[in-house]
């Protein structure tokens, strides 16, 4: 294949050895993405940078910052997600459906570098504002370009796997910068050293990023979609291996795929797909409303408050300050073991079943803290002993940490690359990136507000939305597990929104479409392996009668066994039906 570079990792690489080298770049990424949401922790209590940025003074006696503005604090902060990685998100979707996966990232990383080299540099509120924007967005277009990568060159059979760890390398972003932030023994403690360094360091890593992710192969699917089909079958042969059959089976459903939705879907703009005008049966506005309420829940399930209010019950459990910081950095490094549970059971039980255990547990821990917290702050105000309470009240912190770890971070982050159609993949993912930039504003403005108006019961708020999302979860949003890329236009045909409506058309539609579902019949190979060729009575790249309509579906082969019309009419009446 004289079009790919004889650099390229996929000319000496294959399998599973190649999405290794994959999933380890696409993890680099990731670590990026947690190392610059965690760094600005540390750096927020720093007196050097409270006071140049003008929101605090350093107060000796208590040994940590006054905070005297707490709107510039969390604006400096939250400029990050609104308008940062909000625009961002759009900018990287439209980028990456326009000019592939691997392009995207590059342009990134060089984003974000020039933003963390804004950031170190600041020399006041207005400079850090601005910075602050900037590296957003650069964060915005990696967040809405490298889970469509990583899902769309793994096996719909470990997708689940394969994106946990990357965000097992998210948290372990948090932690490094959690340390670098907290453990500084530079002697200056009033030196702006303490709080530039730690943003400064993540500029390695992506100088890294930028190198090593040219040498990586492009999503196999964007070639194909963009009429590259030989170079897209190559990546698939060296991502599949070429013994079973299962790379061409593969290659033919993202190919007829593409036809289908160039069929079927005449949008392109976020204003179509949020509305989903002119998606017909893929019912892209649907999928949209999905993604961006599910990064939503993510942050009202508790993982923003515990952030603010975990602090609080460790001072009232009467951890000294000092060991505040160590406690912290315990509950970040118990949090980043936790994804590791993710890592095995996410393709064995599902997205829906990994979603449900996290909510019941998360529940109940929201509700044990706040009640908990609250008998510590009667305790201490009584004068009593308040050490075992306080206790009981840190260990579900670190408990509801390390259930979201193990459930709610990874879901919402693979599910939007995983269920929209391969023409706006890029897009659609940018829309949960969305829904996740506005939860995190949301949150880091509001939150401060609600604490302080009803303390430790805005853990009991939290405990509620897990309740309901057991609901939400189970009624809307179908499974991806074990399910091909492909497959999900079939999932969401149904007119209906209910989960179980649409999984009865699903079924319909899976037997009547089998150019579309090929490559899920694992062990069940389309292709003889000796000859090379389709096995007898398989439709491999037909492409003919394939529809969203299961009524169109019907129809079209009543016609084809009649003799209503030659073939080509009967398809573009079956297509008619299916658009409407």
């Amino acid at each position: 294949m004289e079009s790919i570079s004889k650099f390229n990792v996929a000319r000496r690489l294959e399998k599973r050895s190649l999405l290794i080298a994959i999933n380890a770049v696409a993890g680099l990424s990731i670590f990026f993405f947690g190392y610059d949401q965690g760094v600005m922790g540390g750096v927020n209590n720093d007196r050097n940078y409270a006071t140049t940025m003008g929101f605090g003074h350093w107060d000796e006696p208590s040994q940590q910052v006054v905070v005297s503005k707490t709107l510039l604090q969390g604006g400096i902060v939250a400029v990050y997600y609104l308008p940062g990685t909000l625009f961002g998100a759009f900018l990287g979707g439209w980028f990456g459906d326009r000019y592939g996966r691997i392009a995207t990232i590059a342009v990134a990383s060089l984003w974000a570098i020039v933003g963390a080299t804004l950031q170190c540099s600041a020399q006041n509120a207005k400079w850090m504002f601005c910075a602050r924007v900037f590296n957003g967005i650069g964060t915005g277009i990696l967040n809405a370009i490298t889970p469509v990568w990583a899902t769309e060159t793994a096996s719909h059979t470990s997708r689940g796997q394969f994106v946990s760890i990357e965000f097992t390398l998210n948290i372990f972003g948090v932690v490094a910068a959690y340390w670098i932030d907290g453990t500084s023994f530079y002697g200056q403690k009033n030196s702006s050293f303490i709080w530039r360094f730690p943003i400064a360091f993540q500029i390695v890593p992506l100088i890294f990023l930028f190198f090593i992710v040219w040498l990586m192969p492009e999503s196999p699917r964007w070639l194909i979609k963009v009429g590259r089909e030989a170079e897209g079958r190559y990546i698939l042969g060296r991502l599949r291996g070429e013994g079973d059959g299962l790379a061409e089976a593969e290659f033919q459903d993202v190919r007829n795929s593409v036809e289908l939705e160039h069929k079927t879907s005449k949008q392109s703009s976020y204003f179509s797909m949020f509305f989903g005008w002119g998606s017909g049966k893929l019912h892209t506005g649907r999928r949209v409303q999905l993604v961006v309420w599910l990064q939503i829940l993510q942050e009202w399930i508790g993982i923003a408050g515990i952030t603010i209010y975990g602090p609080t019950i460790f001072k009232i459990a009467g951890i000294s300050p000092k060991d505040r910081q160590w406690v912290s950095g315990l509950n970040d490094i118990t949090y980043m073991f936790a994804t590791l549970i993710c890592v095995f059971t996410l393709d064995r039980i599902g997205r829906r079943w990994t979603l449900y255990w996290g909510s019941v547990g998360q529940g109940i821990c929201m509700f044990a803290a706040g009640g908990l917290a609250r008998a510590t702050i009667n305790k201490v105000n009584a004068g009593e002993d308040a050490t075992h309470v306080g206790g009981a009240a840190t260990f579900f912190v670190f408990l509801f940490t390390a259930i979201f770890g193990a459930t709610w971070l990874t879901v919402p982050w693979l599910y939007p690359a995983e269920i929209f159609p391969l023409e706006v993949r890029a897009r659609g993912n940018a829309w949960g990136v969305v829904g996740w930039s506005i939860g995190n504003g949301w949150t880091v403005l509001l939150l401060p507000t609600i604490f302080a108006a009803l303390d430790e019961k805005t853990l009991y708020l939290f405990g509620a939305v897990n309740i309901a999302t057991i609901v939400i979860v189970w009624a809307l949003y179908p499974e991806t597990n074990q399910r091909t890329l492909e497959e999900m236009n079939l999932v969401f045909a149904s007119d209906s929104i209910w989960n179980w409506e649409a999984e009865k058309n699903f079924a319909i539609l899976k037997e009547q479409n089998p150019e579309l579902v090929q490559a899920a019949g694992r062990g069940n190979s389309v292709i003889d392996p000796e000859t090379g060729m389709p096995r007898q009575g398989s439709k491999v790249g037909t492409g003919r009668g394939l529809s969203l309509d299961a009524k169109a579906l019907e129809q079209y082969h009543e016609n084809s066994n009649g003799s209503h019309g030659s073939e080509d009419e009967v398809e573009k009446h079956a297509t008619t039906l299916a658009t409407k």
